[in-house]
């Protein structure tokens, strides 16, 4: 690799005919391609061959191994005929090279190894032995490196459990072997438990025969091994002069696995010791390649994250985080050990021993006690604490005295703790960190090197660390963006050098600065040495279009601006080139954020934001108060202090803004921040699932202690015999014989499962099994609700699927529940009815609804609004309320104003009330005069009438009483009449409780609603609903991140947590809405969190290929989860697609199958009319000479396609098609802007033709759907990002009743992970058969050939001139019909 200073190369990948020449894919033709007629048989020298003369000569260039792994060498070829026979160095190589190209190109590896696993130990031995080689002529270090990526990839991979088998021989407790006597006797001595284990492992030793205890004992030194061949490497580095970087790619490829080694529990538990015994982090930090600025410089920084690591705040032993006080007390213990040992046996250090830990723990001390001490004394001490092995006597030592001593001082020195660590760090990056390509990676990280970044893996350390991995992610992501921001702004002022710094150009995000004073640097808080705040005034001439003045004018309290400093040397009228660096070419110096508290008015004061109108200021001078960072503060003021920097804050000359969108950044950082400050109390079920540890289905519902046997199903069943059919297995008891009563709702009793006393029961477990499968169903009847049409409850009317019925039991219960949803498969039916049936028997709990995106929330809130919930209890947060397609308003204020409403509606009716009961006086004027009536006259009167008509002694009385003796018939005359039917008592009856009852209701809520005339404020009233009144509320992920500090402090508090899109949701942006209430008494009151996502559809965004890749960062919690093992309910059937269509991509998920409707509605029988098939893939070829261009990096475009859809598109308007049932879909942003513009030229405003629904892409499109989908894949020199199966799935589902895409087949047909779909699509021909006589809609049945004529379009230029003349006869029909 080049210096580090270059700018990254992109790695073009191989276009066809680039693939069809080369060496490799004749051979693959040869031997192993899918698609080949004959292929030769298997030829190790083949593997040779390749292996020397392709991988090896082109110093392991990724464009040849891409070729080879995409032609599937690992599948077909390698892994099928290995063999210990066979196996070579070249063999062992190649399969590494292969499973690596997999884990860059993040496609699933390990699948070949699972089919076929009987050789896989004898070749992860074969590895182990290659990586311990010393002689660099039989296994270089680049081919060192990488087979040091794959054991990295082989221990970041212990849920596969072939993997686990063979790794966990290297890291369990018998790896000790490998630390020196005495501090083994030292280990085991703190651990008593341990010394039996290490007996028992002795003894089983000594059983074994002479090879097998010689191969475990090379397992088990393995690592520590590999870390002494790892040093010998590292000192073979000069300090100066030529360095080889094959040396310092191994030796950070090494870091990285130490790294990974460390942060996992499992292999932490053993192996930390054993990296502490081996003096690893000491030996690197005296390296000389620490000490080399440039090569250095990523070493340096992977090196600080282990160290971190290696001194996080665990318990190795039992995975416990260790709090403040106990990490001062290990810290203590050391310290006196050491003093201990000096009082004892070193006179030497006798001052040392005497002095107190405060005085003597610092570096500097120490360095100054220790320094003077001969190598031989330093080597004694550390010998004492078990660092070293001892002396003999009158030898001298072999370590140098730096050495010693820095082994000494590193682990005695006092530590900052990890919280403050955190709390000293400024939140915005500084131009130091946004520049830095090993922390925030270009945009073309092709996935070679290794990064000092954290990763994402599926297990987490503690809490701390699962939010600290997380908060660095998201920093960095952040960053990123931030990056492109400034770049693309300051690029736009065109700054340059003209007796000073002059802006040539203009940018809507920044201005230039026009004066910037610090104006306010409050005092520190108690223990803290940055100040509380610190505040600055900028002003700026806003001398601009009025929009854009609006947009200046328009920023809010806490948007987040940046002050940024440039000093061009570029002479005016230089010309930016983009290709070159940024940085050097604009002169820019310092970046800074701010936070803006507000702007100024005339008299200098801020103006507050409120319903008042903002005053209007004169003249183009405005100016803004912001906050600055004080940690920021604080560093670079000590800077210029103390080395005479110059003062940053009087240098800005730019501030930029930033789209309010995607400005959130701070906001959510502040709250991860804020969390890990706080005791963040995590359900105890969830505790260990959240850090991927224990028994993943621990937390199921059919586990939790507090499972709940009897509950009440509500409208959930249509009927008895709905319900017996989703509970296959089960015997149903109903409670009541008549079968007329058998109607819902339904209360169900479940069998519970006893947890204890199994064992005991085994004569008896037969009479048991039988009890074990039955529900005991007691219908109930609705109490009556009153007299008026609308007192009916409205009633669900979805026949829900057993699986589905499954996922609503599970929702119910306490416990997580995971729901994958494929689609079309009713998730958002399900996640309704699970929020309506908590509402129902929970009515004290309250649910926090959570979702990706605004839009999903509005199709959540549209469906329960149609089910029985009282509206008065919806609340929605959040900016995107605007949105919500309802003609009700369900955000705060709109709720505000709806309780406000209802109060006086209800207050009316009191009135009427007053006056059919001819009581006096003004008593509907406030809730309260109301609550006194209603206790003094209508309550009297019920009581008397109750006395009248209940049943005396035994008889009813006559049914004409019940009529005749009930008070309220003057108010019910508005009702449907008669009101009593006079048939049985009972009936009119239960009719005179409902309409008490309806009654009694506006009193109660009246009774709710009398905190509203206290709260003056809307702010109030807003509170008071949140926090009182409502009991489903529903937000965004966003907003949750960014309000939760507002909302705990308010005391918001929730029992039940459901999210919809969850696998949509980044990772941390899930973990909040956990922890958006205090804790009580040190328990959350969380009893139910409900998933439901689907990870085989798009993750979520992450705009860095590096972040993205490297880090896994877009690994969402539920995909965690699932790939950890918690049980999921599947949902299997879907109702969107034709079952032809569905075949596409079903073959993802376990057994998806389909609702019945897909077979028997008209709509989806009918054939699609003009085309001969319902789905199709087209073969689109190159045009003029060209198939996909690629105007910007990653901004791919192909106008062959783009002009074949369009043409599609036109011809399926003509027919008669709605434009607005088509809607065009592809695979890139390139593209969809290619495709606007094709549909602007030729469809225009012309009202034969129309625009389609929507162009987007395959992304954009997710969670929606159209009837027809015309898809364009754009690439025809490699497949790019459709590899990802994901995108697929979501470019296949989108589609109801016909889907036609447009590709270059000869490149997709051979790509692996897609085979399932193409295969189908290649089976129909590759080109459009088209019928254009036939007319939308058609009577002609799906599969039928039509009766009219078949046109087969060969190509596009065909298809285009055929759209053209379809369209001037058409015209000519027209004019001719008019004449």
């Amino acid at each position: 690799a080049a210096a580090p200073s270059a700018p990254p190369k992109k790695i073009v990948a191989p276009t066809v005919s680039q693939i069809n020449a080369e060496y490799v894919t004749q051979l693959a033709n040869k031997y192993w391609a899918p698609h080949a007629k004959k292929t030769l048989s298997f030829d190790v020298k083949v593997i040779e061959d390749v292996y020397t003369k392709e991988i090896v000569r082109s110093k392991f260039a990724i464009r040849k191994i891409m070729l080879l792994e995409f032609s599937q060498y690992l599948e077909n070829y390698l892994w099928m005929n290995y063999s210990p026979e066979v196996s070579s160095k070249a063999y062992l190589m190649s399969i590494c090279c292969m499973v690596n190209e997999k884990f860059r190109e993040n496609v699933p590896a390990w699948e070949t190894f699972k089919k076929r696993p009987e050789h896989f130990p004898f070749f992860f031995k074969r590895i182990l032995e290659a990586s311990l080689v010393e002689n660099e002529s039989e296994y270089s270090l680049h081919e060192q490196t990488v087979l040091l990526l794959f054991l990295d990839h082989c221990f970041n991979s212990l849920e596969v459990d072939l993997i686990r088998g063979q790794v966990q021989q290297l890291i369990s407790l018998p790896m000790w072997m490998a630390l020196q006597p005495n501090r083994l006797e030292q280990e085991l001595k703190k651990t008593p438990k341990l010394r039996k284990f290490w007996n028992l492992i002795k003894k089983n030793d000594a059983k074994m025969d002479e090879e097998s205890r010689m191969q475990a004992y090379r397992e088990r030194r393995f690592l520590s091994q590999l870390i002494q061949k790892f040093i010998s490497v590292l000192k073979s580095i000069p300090v100066s002069g030529p360095i080889s970087m094959d040396k310092v790619h191994y030796c950070e490829r090494f870091i990285e696995l130490m790294l990974d080694l460390e942060a996992l529990l499992p292999t932490r538990r053993w192996f930390n010791t054993v990296l502490d015994d081996s003096h690893l982090v000491v030996h690197c930090y005296l390296s000389s390649l620490a000490k080399r600025e440039k090569e250095g410089h990523l070493f340096c920084q992977l090196l600080d994250m282990l160290k971190f690591y290696t001194g996080f705040e665990i318990n190795d032993q039992t995975g416990n985080a260790l709090t403040e006080n106990e990490m001062t007390t290990i810290h203590y213990d050391r310290i006196t050990s050491l003093q201990r040992a000096a009082f004892a046996h070193f006179p030497e250090l006798y001052d040392f021993a005497l002095s107190n830990v405060a005085a003597v723990d610092t570096r500097d001390a120490l360095l100054k006690l220790f320094g003077p001490l001969s190598s031989n004394v330093l080597h004694q001490v550390a010998s004492y604490l078990c660092l070293l092995p001892p002396l003999a006597e009158g030898q001298d030592t072999s370590y140098e005295k730096e050495f010693l001593l820095e082994l000494l001082v590193s682990r005695h020195e006092r530590r900052i703790s990890q919280i403050q660590q955190l709390n000293q760090m400024p939140l915005y990056p500084t131009e130091k960190i946004i520049w830095d390509e090993n922390i925030v990676p270009t945009e073309y990280y092709s996935g070679e090197g290794c990064l000092a970044l954290p990763k994402l893996n599926l297990q987490f350390l503690t809490l701390h660390d699962y939010l600290l991995r997380n908060f660095n992610l998201f920093r960095l992501e952040s960053t990123y963006e931030i990056r492109q921001d400034i770049e693309d702004s300051v690029s736009r002022m065109k700054p340059s050098e003209y007796g000073g710094v002059v802006f040539g150009g203009w940018a809507r995000m920044a201005q230039p600065i026009v004066s910037f004073t610090v104006v306010e640097v409050a005092k520190p808080n108690i223990g803290e040495n940055w100040p509380m705040r610190v505040r600055a005034d900028v002003t700026i001439n806003l001398n601009v279009r009025d929009n854009i003045k609006d947009e200046w004018e328009g920023l809010r309290k806490h948007d987040v601006c940046f002050l940024i400093t440039v000093r061009p040397m570029q002479p005016y009228g230089t010309k930016f080139d983009r290709r070159q660096p940024f940085v050097e070419q604009t002169g820019l110096v310092y970046v800074r954020g701010c936070e803006i508290q507000g702007m100024l008015d005339e008299k200098g004061r801020v103006i507050e934001e409120g319903p008042e109108p903002k005053p209007r200021l004169k003249g183009d001078c405005r100016t803004y108060r912001v906050f600055l960072d004080p940690n920021q503060y604080q560093q670079d003021m000590t800077n210029t202090i103390q080395n005479g920097a110059e003062d940053v804050y009087e240098t800005f000359n730019i501030i930029m803004r930033r789209k309010p969108k995607e400005n959130n950044f701070k906001a959510l950082l502040e709250t991860i921040r804020n969390l890990m400050n706080t005791d963040c109390v995590v359900p105890d079920w969830l505790h260990d699932i959240i850090l991927g540890y224990g028994d993943p289905s621990s937390a199921h519902y059919s586990k939790m202690p507090n499972q709940i046997a009897t509950l009440d199903f509500n409208d959930t069943f249509l009927s008895i015999d709905h319900l017996k059919a989703s509970f296959p297995g089960y015997n149903v008891k109903v409670t009541v014989d008549n079968p007329d009563l058998h109607v819902p709702p339904f209360r169900i009793t479940f069998p519970m499962k006893e947890g204890k006393g199994t064992k005991r029961k085994e004569d008896g477990s037969e009479e048991n099994s039988e009890e074990a499968k039955t529900l005991i169903v007691e219908p109930h009847v609705i109490p009556n609700r009153g007299p008026y049409p609308y007192n009916q409850p409205k009633r669900n009317t979805i026949q829900f699927t057993h699986t589905q019925i499954e996922a609503i039991r599970a929702g119910m219960q306490p416990g997580l529940t995971m729901v994958v949803g494929p689609p079309g498969t009713g998730k958002t039916d399900v996640a309704v009815q699970i929020i309506s049936n908590l509402y129902h028997n929970f009515p004290e709990q309250r649910t926090l609804i959570v979702t990706h995106s605004n839009q999903a929330l509005n199709q959540l809130f549209e469906k329960i609004m149609a089910l029985d919930i009282d509206e008065r209890h919806l609340l929605r947060l959040g900016h995107g309320e605007e949105e919500l397609e309802t003609e009700k308003d369900f955000s705060r204020y709109g709720r505000v104003n709806y309780v406000l409403a209802r109060r006086l509606e209800l207050l009316r009716e009191v009135g009427r009330l007053q006056e059919s009961l001819g009581v006096p006086g003004d008593v509907s004027y406030t809730c309260e005069t109301a609550g006194h009536f209603f206790l003094y006259q209508v309550m009297s009167r019920w009581e008397e009438y109750i006395s009248k008509v209940k049943v005396k002694g035994g008889k009813s009385p006559d049914v004409a009483d019940v009529s005749s003796f009930f008070p309220f018939h003057q108010y019910f005359a508005n009702a449907p009449q008669p009101v009593f039917k006079g048939k049985s008592y009972e009936e009119d009856m239960e009719i005179a409780e409902g309409c008490f009852r309806h009654i009694k209701k506006i009193f109660t809520q009246l009774e709710e609603f009398r905190a509203f005339e206290l709260l003056r404020s809307g702010l109030d009233r807003s509170k008071y609903l949140l926090v009182k009144e409502a009991k489903i509320i529903a937000m965004t992920c966003t907003h949750a991140a960014l309000k939760r500090r507002d909302l705990v402090e308010l005391g918001f508090k929730y029992d039940n947590i459901l999210m919809e899109e969850s696998a949509q949701i980044l990772e941390i942006e899930t973990f909040i809405p956990l922890l958006l209430q205090n804790p009580q008494d040190g328990f959350s009151r969380l009893k139910r969190w409900i998933m439901i996502g689907d990870h085989h559809q798009l993750p979520p965004v992450i705009k860095n290929m590096a972040f993205q890749k490297y880090s896994n960062m877009e690994q969402s919690l539920f995909t965690r989860f699932v790939r950890v093992g918690v049980p999921t309910v599947d949902l299997d059937a879907q109702g969107r697609a034709r079952a032809s269509l569905c075949n596409l991509y079903n073959w993802r998920y376990k057994n998806l199958g389909n609702l019945p409707h897909v077979q028997l509605l008209p709509e989806f029988r009918t054939a699609n009319a003009g085309f001969v098939y319902d789905f199709q893939l087209i073969n689109v070829d190159d045009f003029n000479g060209v198939g996909e261009s690629e105007p910007n990096p990653y901004f791919y475009q192909n106008l062959g396609e783009a002009e074949y859809v369009v043409a599609v598109f036109m011809y399926m308007c003509l027919l008669g098609y709605p434009a607005d049932r088509i809607s065009i879909l592809t695979t890139y942003n390139g593209q969809k802007h290619l495709i606007r513009d094709v549909i602007n030229q030729r469809c225009g405003n012309n009202p034969l033709i129309g625009r389609p629904n929507k162009v987007t892409t395959v992304d954009r499109f997710q969670g929606q759907q159209n009837d027809y989908i015309l898809l364009s894949l754009v690439r025809t020199k490699a497949v790019g990002h459709l590899r990802d199966v994901r995108r697929l799935v979501v470019a296949m589902s989108r589609a109801r009743l016909g889907l036609y895409i447009f590709a270059r087949v000869s490149l997709f047909q051979n790509c692996f992970e897609l085979t399932p779909a193409f295969s189908q699509l290649t089976a129909r021909p590759l080109h459009l058969h088209i019928a254009p006589t036939e007319c939308f809609p058609t009577a002609r049945q799906n599969g039928e050939r039509p009766a009219h004529q078949i046109h087969v379009i060969k190509n596009m230029p065909q298809m285009a001139n055929f759209v053209y003349n379809m369209y001037m006869h058409m015209i000519q029909s027209t004019r001719h019909h008019q004449q």
